[in-house]
This record gives C-alpha cells, structure tokens and sequence, in this order.
C-alpha cells in the first residue's frame, strides 16, 4: 500500500496507523531496549469517581425521550476520548523498539450477543471524527447504538472472532508457526489490514464494563501483542462515602470504580496524574462533553 498517498504527511519508518516519533529524549529512545514488554511496563491508576454530576446529566438527557437512551457507559467513554485527545500522549504506542504517535483515538469493547451467561461475544472498535463539529459523545452514543444492533439483531462476528475461529482448527505446530510469523510481522508494523484493524489489541483503550456484570475490580494486564497502551476497567456502581470541606462531613453518593492499567514508558507520572485530573473534571461537568472532541477545555492543572 501507498501510505504516501494515503497519509501526505507520511515519512521513512511511520506505520500506516502511527507516526514515529524521532526527536525524543534519550531515555525515551532507550526505555523500549531496557525494558522491551509492554506488560512489564503496567502503571495502574485507581480512580473512584462521584457519579452524581454525571446521573443528574443523564436524567436531563432522557428527559427528553431520545429513541436510544444516554447510560453512564456513554458519559465515561467519551469523557475517555476527550481526556486523550487533549492529553496526546497518552495516544502513543512502542512496537519494534520504537515510540509511536497513533493517528486516531480509538475504543474497543466487548458486546454480548445476548444478555446470558452462555451467551458468544463480539469485540467492537470505535474511532472517533478527530475533525467532526458532532460532540464525542453524541459520536460514540449513535455508534454504539449501531454496533450493538449489528451484533444482536443481525448476529454478525467481528473479523478477529472470524480469523480465531480459523486459527484454532490448525494443528498446535502450525498455530505456533503462524504466530511466529504474525509477532514478527506486529514488530514492524505489518500485519495485514485484514487482521489488524477488528484487532482489539490495536485500540487506544481497551474498556471493560465489568459493572454491568455486577462484578467489581480495578485492574486488568496489558499485552505485550499490538499497540494498546491502555486498559480501564470500569466497575460496579455503588454507594461511596465522600468528604465535604466546608461543613466537614461525609455524605453517601453515587460512584463508580475505574482503573487505568497505562504502559509507564510512553510519558510521565506528572503526565498521567494531570490527565486523571481532567478525566475527573469532564465527569463532574458532562456538558464539556458536548464540545467538538478536540476543543480545549479549560481547567486547573496540577
């Protein structure tokens, strides 16, 4: 493929889904070569977050009887595009020894087919309109609607799911050689389009709504396979005790549990705590979810 053609801007050792990033500090350039796993590498952020902003938003919204409801899940993944998108790199990837710029803002998920515990599942990949004047989250609530309906009405399986259904009939040697080859290929950034682009491991963030199971955790690995650099786990609703400054006392709200599994190497704690703290801010103030995904907002950093 002509990447040229496709990216104007593309130059010698870009991938066509990334920019290499060159002019780095030295000890962003060494890291990969010391410590090469993206696994071994996980820097985990525990994020309790007061939901009563975001359920008196919602409330508003469906006030309004839209045909496809506004959930929280809508709220907390488009408050995750915005977070990126202004915090640019936490979009960034190392594969091949090399540090990366991802050229869009990507979700993955998990959706069952049908709510039953036997029921299969299909992996879905959401990229936004980095360009769109559409609000993230009337972006992500009108996709998800449509990804959904394929996969429960018209019962489609994501390619990846098509692939495996394939691999796994092989023999153990030949699998093993043919994942051989497909890591070899992950190195440099070619794997074919056919494999990589259902791949959930080749998102921006990889969520997992484990409240809607009602199970609670705040921590999930990292894949050394691909270019995911970050996981967020979103947990069970629930009722959390919340401290009030001015009249000193605790008052039970609303909140949810997630937690950020991010590949230490591809910024900084002062980086990654400055983002959390804008993630906070668009959950306390959902209307800034409103606004074109890449308008900036205005907050106080660290």
């Amino acid at each position: 493929m002509n990447y040229k053609k496709l990216y104007p801007d593309w130059k010698h050792g870009d991938r066509k889904d990334a920019v290499w990033l060159k002019d780095i500090d030295s000890m962003h350039a060494f890291m990969p070569y010391l410590m090469p796993n993206r696994a071994d590498n996980e820097a985990v952020l525990l994020e309790t977050v007061d939901l009563t902003a975001v359920e008196d938003y919602i409330a508003r919204k469906n006030a309004e009887d839209p045909e496809f409801k506004y959930t929280i899940f809508h709220i907390l993944c488009a408050a995750l595009g915005k977070t990126i998108a202004l915090n640019p790199k936490l979009n960034r990837f190392i594969a091949g020894h090399r540090l990366y710029q991802r050229r869009d803002i990507s979700l993955t998920f998990v959706v069952k087919k049908k709510f039953a515990e036997s029921a299969d599942e299909a992996l879905a990949i959401f990229a936004f309109d980095q360009s769109s004047e559409v609000s993230p989250l009337d972006q992500f609530r009108e996709r998800l609607y449509k990804i959904i309906y394929s996969v429960r009405k018209e019962n489609k399986t994501d390619g990846t799911t098509a692939i495996m259904d394939v691999l796994v009939k092989l023999p153990r040697w030949m699998l093993r050689g043919v994942m051989g080859t497909l890591n070899f290929l992950d190195y440099y950034g070619k794997v074919p389009a056919a494999i990589s682009k259902d791949d959930p491991y080749n998102a921006t963030v990889f969520v997992s709504n484990l409240g809607s199971i009602k199970m609670k955790a705040n921590y999930h690995h990292l894949a050394n396979w691909g270019t995911n650099s970050v996981f967020c786990i979103i947990g069970e609703k629930h009722q959390e005790p919340f401290f009030d400054p001015v009249t000193g006392t605790y008052e039970l709200r609303t909140a949810v549990d997630l937690g950020l599994t991010i590949d230490e190497r591809i910024a900084d704690g002062l980086y990654f705590g400055q983002a959390v703290k804008l993630l906070r801010e668009l959950l306390a103030h959902p209307e800034l979810l409103e606004r074109p995904l890449m308008e900036s907002v205005e907050w106080v950093k660290l």
